[in-house]
């Protein structure tokens, strides 16, 4: 199995594209399954936990970007 990739080094537009790939990825996979033509079902979890993976990542910047804003308010 390849290594995850570190997505803490990816730029925002990568996330967002990489986010939009899983997607596109685990419709045709779930299109496969219901048309019966799927041969891994496990690839579905791991699509599912990319796709976690890459929401985590972009909500902990937001987050992190929301605090910036709101400390750079007090000052």
């Amino acid at each position: 199995m390849p290594k995850r990739p570190n997505l803490t080094e990816e730029s925002n537009s990568d996330l967002v594209t990489g986010l939009a790939e899983a997607k596109r990825e685990l419709f045709n996979l779930r299109f496969q399954h219901a048309t019966g033509q799927l041969e891994n079902s496990a690839r579905v979890g791991q699509v599912r936990k990319q796709i976690a993976r890459y929401r985590t990542e972009i909500r902990t910047r937001e987050i992190a970007a929301a605090e910036a804003l709101a400390k750079q308010g007090e000052s």
